[in-house]
């Protein structure tokens, strides 16, 4: 058996999970609704973030424009995305919602502006 510690992050409240596994058996406490048992039960068999950064933008007055991916991504694929990341340039103009890549880091999942961008 085996029991982690948990902040949910579902809400505003940020109640204080205790998580206690016991082979396929999750047990949730702390929550006060069913966004904290569900949370924690996601985030002890498979954590998942949405990554946020920036890539380079060319022919623009800025030199980075922001960028997120559209839903979150397995926490075990965070460097490989952000290495992805890293390398891209874009051109300007880039508005929001422009898809920068779109299979990042073979999850499936969209990178995609966070800002608008004018060109020079």
């Amino acid at each position: 058996m085996e029991t982690k510690n948990l902040t949910c992050i579902g809400c505003p409240m940020g109640c204080a999970l205790t998580v206690t596994i016991d082979g396929d058996e999750i047990t949730v406490t702390g929550n006060t609704c069913t966004v904290g048992a569900n949370y924690a039960k996601k985030e002890v068999t498979n954590p998942t973030r949405v990554v946020t950064s920036s890539v380079r933008v060319c022919g623009a007055a800025i030199a980075r424009v922001s960028v997120k991916t559209a839903t979150d991504i397995p926490k075990n694929k965070i460097f490989d995305c952000m290495a992805e990341i890293r390398e891209i340039t874009v051109n300007a103009p880039v508005s929001i919602g422009d898809v920068i890549i779109e299979d990042c880091a073979g999850t499936g999942v969209k990178v995609v502006a966070t800002k608008n961008v004018a060109a020079k």
